[in-house]
């Protein structure tokens, strides 16, 4: 069984996201390199990238739920649960460099212009649009609570609490 990702995780993986995107550009900024700006083609990726996480999650919520006549392969249903559980780390980490980017941007004395900035901050909605859609993905590849299920368990058992 799969456990569900929880919110401290995504917090955590945020904040060591965007610790690495601000020292990244730092360190390339004091070196004299050229920053790393994302484009906004990462933008559209993460997000057609969300779209098919949830549409794969989808026949497996219909074949739980008994909307569906066919049974999902469970290692298909395994896959996305997976899949939905590293896309929304992937969205925690990048939003939180994407955000790190930004932020760095706007605080420097001599921006780069307004649409580069305005990218980053895209790009870091992008990555919040995949974090959601895999939790959205991983909430569907739940399976439902069988009603015979909770009352063979006692009160004192700490999975047949509500």
């Amino acid at each position: 069984m799969v456990a569900r990702t929880s919110a401290l995780h995504l917090v955590t993986i945020a904040a060591a996201g965007a610790a690495v995107g601000w020292l990244l550009e730092v360190l390339l900024t004091a070196s004299g390199n050229p920053i790393v700006l994302p484009s906004i083609a990462l933008a559209v990726s993460l997000f057609l990238i969300a779209v098919i996480v949830v549409m794969l999650a989808v026949p497996v919520y219909r074949s739980s739920r008994g909307l569906r006549k066919e049974r999902v392969n469970p290692f298909f249903a395994l896959r996305v649960v997976v899949l939905a559980k590293a896309s929304s780390f992937s969205g925690a980490l990048l939003g939180g460099a994407a955000l790190a980017v930004a932020v760095y941007l706007v605080s420097r004395t001599v921006s780069p212009g307004t649409g580069t900035v305005v990218t980053s901050f895209v790009v870091s909605g992008g990555a919040v649009v995949l974090l959601i859609a895999g939790l959205v993905a991983e909430r569907l590849c739940t399976l439902p609570p069988d009603d015979d299920d909770t009352s063979s368990r006692r009160a004192t058992d700490p999975q047949g609490a509500a």
